[in-house]
């Protein structure tokens, strides 16, 4: 396997790194990650005119990218510099808006004028769609949902929301306006919104989506992978420089053989979660994709969660204040293991899938 990007690829990740780097430092990421509307509506354009949301989609549906390797040089970057703006959400909106040929909203979301959400999971259904209560009604041909959504990735800024709600014929998908909206910081930061739907107006795209809702997860599954990779290789080359400029007994400690240990451990295990993502984006478009993802997402969100505790513990009290940049790498890292389902999900997957 060819582990090299192509040229196209390499382009696209070295410009959004100068970009991210240049233009979205850490300081002003987190003055707008944690309040309304929980990211940059300037810098969400410019990655849009960057090609970041073309990327996520293939030629054929309006893109320019779209296959596994795309989606994780993106979020890796996206990573590295802890971008709180609603990719994510974008990402996975975008591929069912393809799927069901939703051309005009495709264009719409690529460049950068409007932003999409997916509303999937309940309060009863967290980690699953088995068990999602929103109900669509069809009368007459006009279509009705009501139900509720719960954490709503980009959610706070979307102004096209998909929803997944059940019909006669399975998990259907939907464009609907919710009644209401809760919108909150996560923890981590970016926002999340919950969502009611009451005698809504929906347009159907779909009355049995469930095929494409999944694969659309996976994208999203796949892009956590990858950004969590970005994100643990920046937190270890700040315990590393914390390490070297921290003085103890007259030395470094980072000339204590102890520490140094601790940090060829957390190398290591990142090696081996980049490794886990490759494969997992090389086999994005195979049949087995459910398999290789559920085994990528359960290690990463092992290794993101101890990468995050060993840079939190080898930094001491300075790596859980505000004001260090580590500490919100860690929340990061920590967080992403929940989200689209965590380790132990993975494995529930992953042995239905054997």
């Amino acid at each position: 396997m060819d582990f090299n990007y192509s040229d196209d690829r390499r382009m696209l990740s070295d410009s959004l790194r100068r970009y991210l780097t240049d233009q979205y430092p850490i300081e002003q990421r987190n003055s707008v990650a944690y309040t309304a509307p929980y990211h940059s509506p300037d810098h969400w354009q410019a990655l849009a005119d960057l090609g970041v949301l073309g990327a996520l989609i293939t030629e054929a549906d309006g893109g320019f990218g779209g296959d596994g390797f795309d989606i994780a040089v993106i979020f890796e970057e996206l990573g590295r510099a802890l971008c709180p703006e609603p990719v994510l959400g974008n990402l996975m909106a975008l591929r069912l808006l393809a799927a069901f040929s939703a051309t005009d909203h495709v264009n719409a979301v690529v460049a950068g004028s409007t932003q999409a959400a997916l509303a999937l999971y309940e309060a009863n259904s967290p980690d699953t769609l088995a068990d999602v209560a929103t109900s669509a009604t069809n009368d007459g041909g006009s279509w009705t949902l009501n139900g509720g959504k719960t954490a709503v990735y980009g959610g706070p800024c979307a102004n096209l929301v998909l929803v997944a709600a059940k019909t006669d014929s399975g998990l259907g998908l939907f464009i609907a306006t919710p009644s209401s909206i809760e919108s909150n910081a996560a923890i981590d930061g970016g926002g999340l919104a919950d969502m009611t739907f009451d005698n809504s107006p929906a347009e159907c795209l779909s009355e049995n989506a469930e095929q494409e809702i999944e694969a659309a997860i996976d994208a999203g599954r796949l892009a956590l992978c990858a950004e969590a990779v970005g994100a643990a290789d920046v937190l270890l080359e700040m315990t590393v420089d914390y390490l070297k400029q921290r003085s103890q007994f007259g030395q470094p400690i980072a000339s204590f053989q102890a520490l140094q240990h601790r940090v060829v451990d957390m190398a290591t295990e990142i090696e081996q979660a980049r490794s886990m993502t490759i494969l997992a984006a090389s086999k994005f478009d195979d049949a087995e994709r459910m398999r290789f993802l559920a085994m990528a997402k359960n290690l990463i969100g092992r290794v993101a969660t101890h990468i995050g505790e060993e840079a939190t513990q080898l930094h001491g009290g300075i790596g859980m204040t505000w004001e260090y940049g580590g500490a919100h790498y860690t929340k990061r890292l920590i967080m992403l293991d929940h989200q689209l389902g965590d380790r132990y999900n993975q494995v529930h997957r992953l042995l239905e899938a054997s």
